[in-house]
């Protein structure tokens, strides 16, 4: 069955189930492997995508519910213009990245976050990625990293 949907800014049409996970279409059929498969069960984090600017898990999203929103953004269109969004930025300039498998929910997460709080405190970030599960310790510089982010010009 064809679906439509627009992903980062582009109309995109596939063929899938309406059922199918947005996660299956995004890396699958569309190539945007930014997000990762965690859980499976939208719990940690990793798969994480702006649905109408909302982060959601996109591996218990459904390719319909997509389909009916605005628009999905993942973590390769949060750039503009080849420019990184300042979250990516701040978390390449305090190294504030291990692995890489959590990070790209990670900074979609904290870029929802700087669209509605975009001066978040130390504490208001913690809270924002509390349910972004996070292996390497690295935690305190994420947090950093982007408080550093709200405070950029």
């Amino acid at each position: 069955m064809s679906q439509r949907l627009t992903v980062n800014g582009r109309p995109r049409e596939v063929e899938a189930s309406e059922d199918t996970p947005l996660l299956t279409v995004l890396r699958d059929e569309l190539g945007l492997v930014g997000s990762r498969f965690g859980c499976g069960q939208g719990l940690c984090g990793a798969c994480l995508v702006l649905l109408d600017g909302v982060a959601v898990p996109s591996c218990q999203t459904p390719l319909s519910q997509a389909a009916a929103s605005a628009g999905v953004v993942t973590v390769e269109g949060l750039s503009e213009g080849g420019t990184p969004h300042p979250v990516q930025t701040a978390l390449l300039e305090g190294q504030a990245a291990q692995c890489g498998f959590c990070i790209s929910g990670i900074v979609v997460r904290a870029a929802a976050l700087l669209a509605t709080n975009p001066s978040p405190t130390g504490d208001e970030v913690a809270e924002a990625l509390e349910r972004n599960l996070c292996r390497c310790g690295v935690q305190r510089r994420i947090i950093d990293a982007v408080v550093a982010a709200g405070s950029a010009p």
